[in-house]
């Protein structure tokens, strides 16, 4: 196979993918306008590892499992959309977190979003989508998996720090409590249709 195209098309699926709202990437926005950028560190690390083990172990078999037993696979996307709808709810009902000039509450830690994404539907759509379009059948699948787990790392994780990074450009315009109810209801908002758009 030629490596190089692999790179460059994969790349390209990655900025398509992540570069666009859904579930891991309202959220993100939101920690960041919400937590700002330092304190957001541990979920975008988590989001982007996680999303990478996924990928490994799927791309190493267990995709192989949803051939086998695809209710597994159903199971996980309804789990998954109303935890979803539950973190959805968190977000449109938070309060201003600045109190007397300090960030108060708490944004997601590194193994609550490397957990989330086992029951992200967007995830696991991308995840066995990379591994049908890009592993080859008959080539070297362990290299072709490296390859893509390396430039997942390489372009998702400064997207996902981009995307923080507008949310907390947002959140430092958000002087008033009533701005960050309407901003933390639209993200909501945004969650909910990109959960209904999975199932589309």
């Amino acid at each position: 196979m030629d490596y190089l195209n692999l790179i460059l098309s994969y790349a390209l699926f990655v900025l398509a993918t992540v570069g666009t709202p859904g579930p891991n990437v309202v959220m993100i926005a939101a920690s960041g306008a919400n937590f700002g950028i330092k304190r957001s560190i541990p979920h975008i690390i988590g989001v982007v590892f996680g999303f990478i083990f996924m990928m490994a172990l799927v791309g190493a078999g267990l995709g192989q499992i949803f051939d086998l037993y695809p209710f597994i696979h159903d199971v996980l996307r309804y789990v998954g959309a109303a935890f979803m709808l539950y973190l959805a709810y968190k977000i449109a009902t938070a309060k201003n977190n600045m109190q007397n000039g300090k960030v108060a509450g708490k944004p997601l830690t590194f193994i609550q979003a490397s957990a989330f994404q086992w029951v992200n539907p967007k995830a696991w759509v991308m995840i066995i989508g990379a591994v049908a379009q890009f592993l080859t059948v008959g080539g070297d699948q362990f290299t072709e998996l490296t390859i893509i787990v390396m430039v997942h790392l390489l372009v998702s994780l400064p997207m996902t720090f981009a995307w923080c990074l507008f949310g907390r450009e947002i959140g430092k315009l958000l002087k008033s409590e009533l701005a960050f109810r309407v901003f933390n209801f639209t993200m909501a908002s945004l969650l909910v249709i990109a959960i209904f758009t999975l199932f589309i």
